[in-house]
């Protein structure tokens, strides 16, 4: 039977895809597939995902003229599970795989293939990412409006021109890893000043939350609300002036720009 949508890799950014989209009723559980060379994680994910065809392998039975594919896969697996997405007949494609171009994917098909190359991160595995998606040569309105709405089950989505992709790696997409650090060091801190590792957990992570909360609530600028925090002389004021001496600022500048140039080696 023909599906309407094929997931092709079934770890954890395609299983969340999968759960988000039928948790927002984006089709029926009948017409999604998720493709999956493990046995052990197919078995893992017929617990998770009920209904949903579970596949070792992409048959022509699978395809018909309106499915489409999601490619989930590790880089190095990519451009042949876009091969065999094409040679089944697959004409439309939402990439995720992270520094692979529009134009890898595209040459690697049989005919025209409308390919969007997308960016999410891993809060998508509760349905908060944020995904940047941007178009390849055959893609038109309606392809980006489809992986839009894909990607939107699980967040947010901007669209951006595919040369600005590297820098959103290098910012949302590696993002998570930066401020999981910052919250591994202040916890450490807490700690340091003799805080129980619990309490200082709480503190900082309900602290994380509250803020993140505040500045997308309000509107307000981040300077702005770091402002309303920090009076003249007083403590907050003591300890931005040590992060800015140990150039914090810059040092997020160039953890960006080095996450941004590893995306575009990557590509290459």
């Amino acid at each position: 039977m023909a599906l309407q949508l094929i997931i092709i890799g079934g770890g954890r950014m395609g299983s969340a895809l999968a759960e988000g989209l039928l948790a927002a009723s984006w089709c029926d559980v009948a017409d999604l597939g998720v493709v999956e060379t493990s046995a052990v994680q197919r078995e893992a994910l017929a617990t998770r995902l009920p209904g949903v065809a579970l596949l070792a392998s992409l048959e022509l039975e699978h395809v018909g003229p309106g499915t489409g594919a999601v490619l989930c896969v590790k880089p190095d697996h990519a451009e042949a599970a876009a091969r065999l997405a094409g040679a089944m007949g697959v004409t439309r494609v939402l990439s995720v795989v992270a520094g692979l171009s529009t134009a890898r994917i595209e040459a690697v098909f049989p005919g025209p293939v409308a390919v969007v190359r997308s960016m999410p991160n891993t809060p998508v595995l509760v349905r908060r990412g944020v995904s940047a998606i941007a178009g390849g040569g055959h893609v038109t309105k309606s392809d980006l409006d489809w992986a839009e709405s894909i990607l939107g089950s699980v967040g947010t989505v901007v669209r951006v021109t595919e040369r600005d992709l590297d820098a959103v790696t290098g910012l949302s997409g590696s993002m998570p890893a930066y401020l999981y650090l910052v919250v591994e060091s202040l916890i450490d801190a807490g700690v340091h000043q003799g805080l129980s590792r619990e309490v200082s957990r709480q503190l900082v992570v309900g602290t994380f939350e509250g803020s993140a909360a505040l500045l997308s609530e309000t509107g307000q600028s981040p300077e702005e609300l770091r402002a309303q925090v920090t009076s003249p002389g007083g403590t907050t004021a003591a300890g931005l002036r040590m992060l800015e001496g140990r150039a914090v600022r810059a040092a997020f500048l160039e953890a960006v720009a080095a996450a941004a140039e590893r995306s575009r080696q990557l590509g290459r």
